[in-house]
This record gives structure tokens, C-alpha cells and sequence, in this order.
């Protein structure tokens, strides 16, 4: 029921779930250290009384802004704008809200985004770096709150949250050998600074092969310049024109993965009879495609909640602590291009 006499405060949903004004502040700004039961009271309380927080005064009252950022390469990138989602609803659910930024992966524009120059803006900064090195990012003056995501940056002075890429590469490609495959191709291969992603999964690919007895090939590494799906159908197209096709394929993304099957769709190659194909980070497109597409699936919605807690901690908390590293989850996720039972 909603009292509606006036303003309900803090104190009055304290009174009524019978505990105090703080734990019903933990509750409301979502700190994990509460049981479930206290939790529960709080919640059954702040629904009888309507009870709404005032966020834009909590904020003042800290002398902030309410707003962090989230920078990324990409958002023309499946993966990128599924994660900019989660990252949405999870500053969402303790009261933030997110702008975000595009970088194209420039250097320039990455440059714009570590080194302050919106800081009157926001309270603190997710960032997906692709031109950067840790020691440009390290050398930063801003003393905005930072939260690294992916692999190009890591093991610096910043808390940072990715998955393994090298065990999920290595899985898919283990995948694809245990159906008994023997000519497993990888597509994404790159010899740029910026391609730290490519050179992870490529890793675990070839480790998968030495693991699994199966010839690391050299031929069969289709190198492209970008992670677009035109890339991989030109990828699949160069490996179709081999004397000795391969008779499976690693992506490593879902995009190339995409574009692999429109060519051999287009070509007549059967998948996956002739040839399975499995990619990287279960986009929604994946589960439409035709046939439905075999992935790894990183939990994009913990990389995204994890990443909200850890710069929150330091936004309304101690920004002294010592940087953290978090690996998320992953899955392998079994679907029709790789197999006929799947």
C-alpha cells in the first residue's frame, strides 16, 4: 500500500521492516553483504510504503555526478552492444546511469577517454582498449575510477574483468576434433598490436591441435583484418580454394563464424557434413542462424555486473585498494553447424 501522505524516507522503511536506517541503505544501493531474509523484509517494506530514492539528491550529497561511462571499441559489434545492455541494467539496478562511447579502437579517441578530459562528467570509467598499452593507460593523469575489460590491457594498476580466452579457444577447437575432424581451419588470425584477442584464441587453438594430435597447419591460419562478418566469408572462400579443404573451422567471432557459413552456403558445402563450423560470443544472431550456430558463450552478464561492483567500490568506497583481476565464466554452447545431434 502506498501511504502517499507524504515523502517516505529511509527511516520509514526501517521502522517497518524493523531493522536499521543503514540496512535499509545497503539494500536500496544493492551491497551484497545483507541475507537474504534481511533483504526480503527491506524489499516487502519499500513495496508496502512505495518507498522511491531520491538519486539525484543521493548523489549531490556525495558531490557526484551519478554517471559513469562505458567505453568501447565497436557498438556496430553484436557482442559490444550486448554487453553495454548488461552493463545498462546492472548501474541501473544501484542507482547509476551509463553513458557510452564509441573509440573505433583509435588511439586518439582512446587517448580522449583515460586521460580525463570528460572527468567533470562522470564518477568512473569502464574501458574496452584496443590501441592502448598498460603503460599508456598506467601514465594517465585522471584520477577518475577505472574498470578494464578484455585482454589488451591487463595486470596493471587498474581492477580488470575478462574471460579465458585461450581455455574457451582451446574447447571449441577441442570440440571440432572430438567429432572427428582432422583439417581444422581458424579464422581471425592477426598480426597487429591491437589484435591481443586473435593472438589468445589463436593460442588456444594451436593448443588444442598439439593436445588433440592433429597437424598445426600453417595454411589453414586465415588471417583478416577485422572481426566483420565480409571478413569471414572472404576467409571461408580462400580456404575453400585449398587442394585439401578443411573440414572444420574455428571463428574467433560469431561475426566471422556468420560469414563463413554464407559462403559455404553459397558454395554448396554442406554444414556440418562437409565442414563444422563453431564460433566466439553466443551473439543473439547465432541462435537464428541457418544452421544454428555453435559458440563459445562468455557470460557477458557477469563481465558486465562484476564490472559495475568493482567500480562502484571504488567510486563510493576505497579507491586505495589494490588492483583486482576477475576471470568470468564460459560455455561452450553445442548447436546445428557442428553437430548433427546437436
Amino acid at each position: 500500500m502506498n501511504e502517499g501522505r507524504r515523502n517516505v524516507s529511509l527511516r520509514d522503511v526501517a521502522v517497518r521492516a524493523g531493522v536499521s536506517v543503514k540496512t535499509v541503505s545497503n539494500v536500496v544501493n544493492g551491497y551484497t553483504h545483507v541475507t537474504e531474509a534481511t533483504r526480503g523484509k527491506v524489499q516487502l517494506a519499500i513495496d508496502e510504503l512505495g518507498y522511491t530514492p531520491n538519486l539525484v539528491a543521493r548523489h549531490l550529497r556525495r558531490g557526484q555526478s551519478g554517471i559513469i561511462a562505458l567505453a568501447v571499441p565497436e557498438l556496430a559489434l553484436p557482442y559490444f552492444a550486448e554487453l553495454s545492455s548488461f552493463v545498462v541494467r546492472a548501474a541501473e539496478a544501484r542507482g547509476w546511469t551509463v553513458l557510452i562511447d564509441q573509440t573505433d579502437g583509435l588511439r586518439d579517441r582512446e587517448h580522449v577517454v583515460v586521460s580525463g578530459i570528460r572527468a567533470h562528467l562522470i564518477d568512473g570509467l569502464i574501458f574496452s582498449p584496443l590501441a592502448l598499452s598498460a603503460a599508456e593507460i598506467g601514465n594517465r593523469h585522471s584520477g577518475t575510477p577505472m574498470v578494464l575489460l578484455g585482454e589488451r590491457v591487463h595486470g596493471g594498476t587498474a581492477d580488470h574483468v575478462a574471460i579465458d580466452n585461450v581455455a574457451a579457444a582451446r574447447a571449441a577447437t577441442a570440440h571440432l576434433l572430438a567429432g572427428g575432424r582432422k583439417r581444422v581451419a581458424a579464422i581471425g588470425y592477426q598480426g597487429s598490436a591491437s589484435g591481443q584477442t586473435a593472438r589468445l584464441r589463436a593460442r588456444g587453438y594451436e593448443e588444442a591441435l598439439a593436445a588433440g594430435g592433429a597437424r598445426n597447419d600453417p595454411k589453414l591460419h586465415a588471417a583478416t583484418t577485422s572481426f566483420h562478418r565480409e571478413d569471414g566469408a572472404q576467409a571461408m572462400e580462400r580456404l575453400l580454394g585449398m587442394s585439401k579443404p578443411p573440414d572444420a573451422v574455428f571463428c574467433f567471432n560469431d561475426l566471422l563464424a556468420l560469414g563463413a557459413l554464407r559462403t559455404l552456403l553459397r558454395r554448396g558445402v554442406k554444414v556440418p557434413d562437409d565442414v563444422a563450423v563453431i564460433g566466439f560470443d553466443d551473439v543473439e544472431e547465432a541462435r537464428f542462424a541457418t544452421p544454428a550456430l555453435s559458440t563459445v558463450r562468455p557470460d557477458k552478464e557477469e563481465i558486465a555486473r562484476v564490472s559495475v561492483e568493482y567500480l562502484l567500490d571504488r567510486v563510493v568506497g576505497e579507491q586505495s585498494l589494490p588492483a583486482r583481476e576477475y576471470v568470468a565464466a564460459h560455455s561452450l554452447v553445442i548447436r546445428e553447424s557442428s553437430s548433427t545431434t546437436a
